[in-house]
């Protein structure tokens, strides 16, 4: 199992960068770059670049909507190209809020778009000369206003030929996808107990109609990471994160994240977070987050617990644990984690 750390993209970028070049010599194998609607995530990525040597470095996530499947493609080739074939791309369809609230898209066939990105991401690193027609036209033909347009590939040559690509994906569908063509899922919110019951079926749907050259599924998951006999406390960090996205991340019937919730079982739970954050109580919202759910969506308690954690999530099929690390020395307790690895 491999060790990963999102970037706090919150912060100030320079700083976090500089955290997690401390992170890499402590044993960190990868980090991810989140983006949003803050600050874009590429040109944070090819900071990491210069500031790293070794580690991973990936997109978590771009989404499908604000770029075409063509930048995106150029833009993991460049980071490839900028960090010596050390990049991942990490691709979603994020939700309607932020793709029609802020990049001004309609939010139409997450499925097709994310499907048709790896497709044309594969054959543009290939350097094959790109003509297709689906949801992007390329190039644009005359009845949709194409007048100039011809078929192109890739200028530059490309470190390799292929970039791996994860799948940020909850649903059903897009889980199916994700195992049929994609070398890695990022999940969120991820309960390794629950996860088979949850994902299972269509995990196994699309592996049966995978290329056996992709190799086996990449999982990346995890959360808080905390060591200690008082580390417990760590686990009420989640509170706000779980009530914003699945209080608020969507209209009720309209949100991945309460449905997952209510699929771990927590039904009555997701109902009173949803009721309460949409009413502008948050606090109340944060309060009906089970406490059982905020302890297994992290990693948080003495040595033994933690290390049963790791075995938990290990056992669902994470192959790469992805974890924030909390305290005062982060890069001492990356290390620890490392060794138990």
């Amino acid at each position: 199992m491999e060790l990963s750390t999102p970037l706090q993209y919150a912060a100030d970028p320079r700083a976090a960068a500089d955290e997690a070049a401390a992170l890499e010599k402590a044993g960190l194998d990868a980090v991810w770059v989140a983006e949003a609607y803050g600050f874009d995530s590429p040109t944070v990525m090819g900071y990491l670049a210069a500031r790293t040597e070794r580690m991973r470095i990936g997109s978590a996530v771009l989404n499908v909507y604000s770029r075409t499947p063509a930048l995106i493609a150029q833009t993991a080739a460049g980071l490839d190209a900028l960090t010596g074939g050390r990049a991942l791309l990490g691709i979603g369809a994020s939700g309607p809020q932020v793709v029609e609230g802020w990049h001004g898209r309609r939010y139409d066939k997450p499925l097709g778009r994310t499907r048709e990105t790896i497709e044309l991401s594969r054959r543009i690193w290939r350097r094959e000369v790109i003509e297709h027609h689906g949801i992007t036209d390329l190039p644009l033909p005359p009845e949709k206003g194409g007048t100039l347009g011809r078929p192109l590939k890739l200028l530059t040559r490309p470190v390799r030929d292929t970039v791996p690509v994860y799948v940020a994906a909850l649903g059903p569908a897009n889980v199916r996808m994700t195992a049929e063509l994609a070398d890695g899922w990022l999940p969120f919110l991820y309960v390794p107990e629950h996860a088979a019951a949850v994902w299972g079926g269509p995990l196994a749907e699309g592996t049966a109609r995978r290329d056996p050259a992709l190799g086996p599924l990449s999982v990346v998951a995890g959360g808080l990471l905390a060591v200690g006999e008082d580390a417990a406390a760590v686990r009420d960090l989640m509170r706000p994160v779980i009530a914003l996205y699945v209080g608020g991340m969507g209209a009720p019937g309209r949100n991945f994240y309460h449905d997952l919730v209510c699929a771990y079982g927590y039904e009555k739970g997701a109902a009173a977070i949803q009721e309460h954050y949409l009413a502008g109580r948050k606090r109340e919202a944060e309060a009906a987050v089970p406490a059982e759910l905020c302890e297994r969506v992290c990693l948080a308690g003495p040595e033994g617990y933690v290390r049963d954690r790791i075995e938990a999530f290990r056992d669902a099929g994470v192959t790469m644990l992805n974890v924030t690390p909390v305290g005062p020395d982060p890069a001492r307790l990356v290390e620890r984690v490392k060794n138990w690895l």
